[in-house]
């Protein structure tokens, strides 16, 4: 099913519940933390879109169905590979060819970068990495992009328990962590360590290993075919009686082995663990790096109440208290830093070929962060903690310049630097930093700040801008990467 269809069909149901009021009306720092926290990154008039009416736009970001989004949806055309099904990369491709995979990680990287529908990008990049199936990675060669557009573009914003189901379910999930290969003579116990450690419900739920040898006896048969796709193998299902976490089955024939293993995976999305844990894991990439136990009970509630569905968390979560106290308490990724500053200058790609956005996909793994590439099973980190690296700073702030300065992608068209400048220009080089500080980080400049900008440009604040002075032509790009690459730019 094509993306478009697929929204539309979440349209219906996530006008079930009831929208979450913002805290209205919301001033320009509230509009800030809006924008960055449930945006890949500020664009040219983005702030002001969602100042006329934020609870308008929050209500579309929910339902993205409702956002026209034809300019990127024309770039993602421009990769062919990732719209084919499975059969017909097996039948296109050698084996264990790359070459979807790598269309995957750049149209991701398009997306990201330039949908109009933010939140729902920001939360694909989420559930990748929850449910992380490396890309690429030679064993999903010819499904990782069918798993992208199945699982998780379908379910982003629907039920975590069908999404779960259809993860499990899926010949990528089954190939990355082995279910693919398990037997009822020789159960791999791979995959059902990681859905319930990973997952759902958490190592500190308790199951220990006799639940994961359980577990894994229960999802024997649930494999890929000849022909690459899933299909239930009854010869391969362990029918004996299992116990897992308050579940439990009977011994049964194999021919209900599917629906016994489905009935395991909808046991375990249901589960208070699985919500405590998923609660936490969204409030950690929205609120803090350690949020409040409170509002992660609240959030845990919500989901359950909901029946597992991921609009109402969000929804508590977007209007709770916790999220709008929580500025500053948040750091970008490299990934979300770098692509920021793509969107804060306004590239777009090229009208020819791919546009560059190959080339800037290329840049993101020269930053240490490209999308969907972490290799092990528990997706990339969302902590500050585990980014810190002089060398990884030095690379983004590398490649942030030469965005800034349209050296790198040299296919992406890139408006003039000066657009940034305010119009009518100010009258003293105090007023230009506070006026590019206000334009590119979305706040006053700090003290330091200030201060530091004033020494980079050899000026006091009190100088007098002329409108051909170098600061203004030539060294803008300077002044501007400078700002792009301050600290100030990395709140999330």
């Amino acid at each position: 099913m094509a993306l478009s269809a697929q929204l539309t069909a979440l349209h219906d149901r996530v006008r079930l519940y009831e929208p979450g009021g913002l805290p209205l009306p919301l001033d320009a720092a509230g509009v800030r933390h809006l924008v960055r926290r449930l945006t890949w990154g500020e664009t040219p008039g983005l702030v002001d879109e969602v100042r006329r009416d934020p609870q308008a736009w929050f209500d579309a970001q929910l339902d993205p169905a409702r956002i026209d989004d034809s300019a990127c949806d024309g770039y993602a055309a421009r990769f062919t590979k990732v719209h084919r099904s499975i059969g017909e990369v097996r039948a296109q491709e050698e084996n264990a060819n790359w070459n979807t995979m790598l269309q995957l990680g750049m149209v991701t990287t398009a997306r990201y970068t330039w949908s109009r529908r933010q939140l729902f990008e920001v939360l694909c990049d989420f559930w990748s990495n929850h449910l992380n199936v490396t890309c690429p990675s030679s064993d999903v060669w010819d499904s990782r992009h069918d798993y992208d557009a199945a699982v998780i573009r379908r379910h982003a914003l629907g039920s975590f328990e069908e999404m779960l189901v259809a993860s499990a379910k899926h010949p990528a999930m089954l190939r990355y962590l082995d279910n693919a290969s398990s037997t009822k003579k020789a159960p791999n116990e791979n995959y059902a360590r990681e859905v319930m450690e990973l997952h759902t419900v958490g190592i500190a739920a308790g199951y220990g290993e006799s639940g994961v040898r359980a577990a894994a006896r229960v999802l024997t048969g649930l494999t890929v075919g000849k022909d690459g796709l899933y299909t239930f193998d009854a010869n391969r299902h362990d029918t004996s009686a299992a116990t897992v976490l308050g579940w439990s089955a009977p011994a049964h024939s194999a021919a209900e082995g599917e629906a016994t293993a489905t009935s395991l995976l909808r046991h375990l999305a249901r589960h208070r663990a699985t919500a405590t844990s998923l609660a936490r894991k969204l409030a950690v990439r929205f609120v803090s790096d350690d949020p409040p136990a409170s509002l992660v009970g609240r959030l845990a509630d919500v989901y359950t109440a909901s029946g597992t569905q991921v609009v109402p968390v969000l929804r508590a979560l977007f209007t709770s208290e916790e999220f709008w106290s929580s500025a500053g308490k948040k750091t970008r990724r490299p990934l979300e830093g770098y692509l920021a500053v793509v969107r804060m200058t306004g590239s777009t790609p090229g009208p020819e070929g791919l546009g560059g956005v190959d080339d800037l996909h290329w840049q993101t793994r020269e930053v240490g962060h490209m999308p969907l590439a972490w290799a092990p099973p528990n997706g990339y980190p969302d902590v500050a903690a585990a980014w810190r690296s002089a060398g990884g700073t030095m690379t983004r702030w590398n490649a942030s310049t030469s965005v800034v300065n349209g050296w790198w992608p040299k296919k992406l068209v890139r408006p003039a630097t000066a657009t940034v400048l305010p119009d009518p220009l100010p009258s003293t080089f105090g007023g230009l930093v506070d006026a590019l500080v206000l334009r590119l980080l979305g706040r006053p400049a700090t003290g330091t700040e200030r201060a530091a900008l004033l020494a980079f440009t050899e000026h006091a604040a009190g100088d007098a801008l002329k409108p051909n002075d170098q600061w203004l032509g030539w060294r803008l790009g300077s002044v501007v990467t400078t700002i792009l690459n301050s600290p100030g730019h990395m709140e999330r």
